[in-house]
């Protein structure tokens, strides 16, 4: 099955928002719970994502048929982050992520100096990803009382150029 990285059209918005639907509770579930997992969607609500598809943000992984990955960067207090990169269970190792990454970083604005990223604690393929890729911590946010401690938010960084 082949499958393209590029960056996201409006086109493909359907398909991504199907993809979340699909495969975010799927994954958050045994770090956060049921109901904090179906959560997680609300930041791939079409209200959220399509502005990010316009403005160039997104990047997916697709085949001839579906969405099978995305990657979606952003600023925060004028820092460049990739607020999701996630990639269907059966396409994971095969270097579709990777892939995803070099794209959305390659489409960084000019002069950017780093990228940061956010993972749950508990999300520890994450962690291993990222940190393979360049991304070292640089501080973590405990998870909220009463919370499970995998809720903690690890913020990692990586220098570009």
């Amino acid at each position: 099955m082949v499958v393209d990285v590029r960056r996201a059209e409006l086109d493909d918005l359907d398909a991504i928002l199907a993809f979340a639907e699909a495969v975010v509770p799927l994954h958050y579930t045994p770090i956060l719970g049921e109901h904090a997992a179906r959560a997680q969607l609300a930041w791939w609500s079409r209200e959220r994502m399509a502005p990010a598809v316009a403005a160039g943000r997104v990047h997916v992984a697709a085949t001839r048929r579906d969405v099978v990955g995305v990657c979606e960067t952003g600023e925060l207090d004028g820092a460049q982050v990739i607020w999701k990169l996630y990639l269907a269970p059966e396409h994971r190792g095969r270097s579709h992520g990777v892939e995803l990454l070099r794209q959305a970083v390659a489409a960084l604005p000019p002069g950017a100096r780093s990228v940061d990223v956010e993972h749950f604690a508990g999300n520890t393929r994450a962690a291993t990803f990222y940190e393979r890729e360049g991304f070292a911590v640089v501080r973590t946010q405990p998870a909220p009382p009463g919370e499970p401690p995998g809720s903690a938010v690890v913020w990692r960084r990586r220098h570009l150029g």
